[in-house]
């Protein structure tokens, strides 16, 4: 909106020539969903509190989890409106990237609010069904494969890291890929919101990493120079990331150790779909398993967990999945493991990040 308003009026005064850059608009996007969720969360919190709308804690997880039971939940709305909101205000909303993350924040989030509604407030304890909810997360991430596949000039092509001039191109298998990516990265990090700030420190340490990679991806001398994919547009997307980062930074103010509130089903499967598309979109799927590597060991942990024990009836790899309730339950504190994590996913960061020169 901003950009819209402000850069047209550069010949009127050349100060507004700056909206021009992506930079700019980027540092400020994280500032104002910064600010945003920072005026907005006791709000929220408060409202949630009002309404009654607390945490259920399963009783067979962690003994040290029921106390906080009924602990504000849906707190992922707070991220949704701010990275929104500072997005409709500094990207360039003719941008067809932007709306497509945006419709993904609002579907993903839509099916979430919708289980938690469920749990929550009907008392429904498993919320959507299983089925209900994978299948409602497929139609979403399709419609965002086909939305990318019919853009014109959207290469099907897969990047692979470390390698220069691998790329195959997968055609129809695009669709298939994209859907499973941006479907498993949803419920990865689904599955990592268990403790405290744990799941919103990697998003945080990943928007920042894509924040960057799709500022390069967009720009067709860098993106030559680096030997990575250019995508026509996909640079914009960088003000979203940049609202993302602040959004989370501002959410973790208030779910740090120990948490004034959740964020719910709707905030963890609208991150993790966000995540999975923007990876689809500047084409690095594969990166995304990298610099997302807290939430596919998450995932895989309880995969592994739920397999062996149907294989061998009842025996287990952990103590419990996924896989931060295993070192709970070996002693250490819940900040310990959290910011373990946390530092992980910095270190596996810069490793994504460095595979743009090792090629």
């Amino acid at each position: 909106m901003l950009y819209h308003l402000l850069y047209p009026l550069k010949t009127v005064f050349g100060g507004f020539n700056v909206f021009r850059y992506l930079t700019f608009r980027s540092i400020y996007a994280i500032l104002t969903a910064l600010i945003i969720a920072f005026i907005l969360g006791p709000w929220v919190i408060r409202q949630l509190r009002r309404h009654q709308i607390g945490q259920y804690i399963r009783e067979d997880g962690p003994a040290s989890h029921l106390c906080k039971a009924g602990t504000p939940t849906m707190g992922g709305i707070l991220i949704i409106a701010a990275t929104i909101g500072s997005t409709l205000l500094w990207a360039d909303l003719s941008n067809t990237y932007v709306w497509l993350l945006i419709f993904v924040t609002l579907s993903f989030g839509g099916i979430g609010f919708l289980d938690d509604y469920l749990k929550v407030i009907k008392k429904h304890n498993r919320g959507l069904s299983g089925r209900g909810k994978l299948v409602s997360q497929i139609i979403v991430a399709a419609v965002v494969a086909v939305w990318l596949y019919s853009l014109p000039g959207f290469e099907t092509t897969l990047t692979l890291p470390f390698f220069k001039e691998l790329n195959p191109d997968l055609g129809w298998g695009f669709l298939p890929l994209a859907v499973f990516v941006i479907v498993g990265a949803a419920n990865a990090v689904n599955l990592t919101d268990g403790l405290d700030g744990l799941a919103i420190g990697p998003v945080t340490i990943a928007a920042a990493f894509f924040m960057i990679l799709a500022y390069l991806s967009g720009n067709i001398k860098i993106a030559d120079y680096l030997q990575i994919s250019y995508v026509r547009g996909v640079g914009e997307l960088a003000i979203f990331c940049g609202a993302l980062v602040g959004s989370g930074i501002g959410f973790l103010w208030y779910n740090s150790y120990p948490a004034e509130v959740f964020m719910g089903d709707v905030g963890a499967l609208a991150l993790g779909g966000i995540l999975g598309t923007i990876a689809i979109a500047i084409k690095q799927e594969i990166l995304l398993a990298i610099v997302g590597g807290i939430f596919v060991v998450e995932a895989l942990s309880v995969i592994l967990q739920v397999s062996f024990f149907k294989v061998t009836n009842g025996r287990r790899i952990f103590r419990m999945a996924p896989i931060h309730h295993h070192f709970e339950l070996k002693g250490w504190a819940e900040p310990k493991v959290i910011v373990r994590f946390w530092i992980l996913a910095i270190i596996l960061g810069l490793l994504a990040l460095s595979t743009l020169k090792l090629r």
